[in-house]
């Protein structure tokens, strides 16, 4: 086993130069070349950015809607009252449409088998008093993310389209997956720049000097490469 991890190792940095920059296609194309796994990893993109999220209006999140898809299936819990919009959300792909009766005793339980919960406000009151379970398992619903709505059978099929949420960390860092290794390079590209442009356009006003500062791209257990910022 060591000596498989030192022969990756040297692969790897035969591969890429740590030092070096290039561009967002050859990136990715690197990155997935310097994968050693054998799974199926997601190809990840990390954007330093120039914040500071201890003030409210430099604390970026939201979600983006990938040309090509994440390559992941989502499993998506509906949580509303309305019996139109639980018929509608099931037509439109969700795993489970849940009512305020029927909430509590799902969320209840100590393991979950769905991935987002998408939610009608109204349902607020009730998913709130499970913030404590829901928050570090990053699945209570939020308006940014478009996961709060008074239209969950949209949320649900963006969802299951490949949406993708992004959060800049307290170090004004973002983190998303925007696909899998096993999907063309070209695609995850399209993929990457479409969040990167959503990034960029959504600059706050009261960031002074450069914005974006570094981006870096790789599959979940192998190498970073360093992204030309245009």
């Amino acid at each position: 086993m060591a000596k498989r991890i030192s022969k990756n190792v040297k692969a790897v940095k035969s591969l890429v130069n740590k030092n070096d920059v290039y561009s967002l296609a050859e990136a990715i194309e690197l990155a997935k070349k310097a994968s050693f796994a054998k799974f199926d990893e997601s190809l990840d993109i990390a954007i330093k950015l120039n914040l500071d999220t201890r003030k409210s209006e430099q604390q970026l999140r939201g979600s983006v809607l990938l040309p090509h898809g994440t390559g992941k299936t989502v499993r998506v819990l509906v949580a509303t009252d309305e019996t139109a919009a639980q018929k509608a959300s099931l037509e439109a792909g969700a795993d489970y449409v849940y009512s305020s009766a029927e909430l509590p005793e799902i969320l209840n339980k100590d393991k979950y088998d769905f991935d987002v919960i998408v939610a009608d406000p109204k349902m607020m009151l009730v998913l709130g008093k499970y913030g404590k379970k829901l928050g570090p398992k990053g699945l209570m619903p939020n308006p940014k993310t478009g996961t709060v709505t008074t239209n969950p059978a949209k949320a649900v099929e963006e969802l299951k389209k490949g949406k993708a949420n992004y959060r800049a960390d307290k170090g004004g860092i973002i983190h998303a997956s925007v696909g899998k290794k096993s999907m063309d390079s070209k695609i995850l590209a399209e993929n990457a720049e479409t969040l990167i442009n959503t990034v960029k356009r959504l600059k706050p006003q009261t960031v002074k000097g450069v914005y974006v500062l570094n981006i870096v791209v790789s599959t979940s257990m192998g190498a970073s490469v360093k992204v030309k910022i245009d």
